[in-house]
């Protein structure tokens, strides 16, 4: 499963936090799906070279989940995640579902909440946010 970024690549671009254990271990999870090689993978917690291939701060891709599509256009949030589940034949009705029954807003919701107590339990454990 390559992670090089080239500046010709048009393959899907998925941006996580690898420093968020949760995160990590759903990233993780995608990447063993079927498909997965079709897209790539970029830390934002480490790959500051590719970030700045992409023109995305770091700080930016470390807020909020990030995925740019195979015609270029970035999606950030719940968009994000129905972009990419769409890239994973496992993952694929799920998109559909979410996007037939007009999901997103309520999911977005809770995604905002999810961020909020993310970034507390982040500033609490690591102290980085004194």
């Amino acid at each position: 499963m390559a992670n090089q970024l080239s500046n010709r690549d048009s393959r899907p671009v998925v941006l996580y936090d690898g420093s968020c254990p949760l995160c990590s271990r759903e990233i993780a999870h995608y990447r063993h799906r079927n498909n997965a090689d079709s897209v790539c993978w970029i830390d934002a917690s480490t790959d500051i070279t590719s970030l700045t291939r992409l023109g995305i701060d770091q700080a930016d891709a470390m807020s909020i989940f990030h995925v740019r599509d195979a015609s270029g256009d970035w999606h950030t949030g719940v968009s994000a995640f129905v972009c990419l589940w769409s890239q994973l034949p496992a993952y694929a009705w799920l998109a559909r579902l979410v996007q037939i029954l007009k999901l997103t807003p309520i999911l977005e919701w809770g995604y905002k909440h999810f961020l909020k107590w993310r970034s507390a339990r982040k500033c609490t454990v690591e102290g980085s946010c004194s």
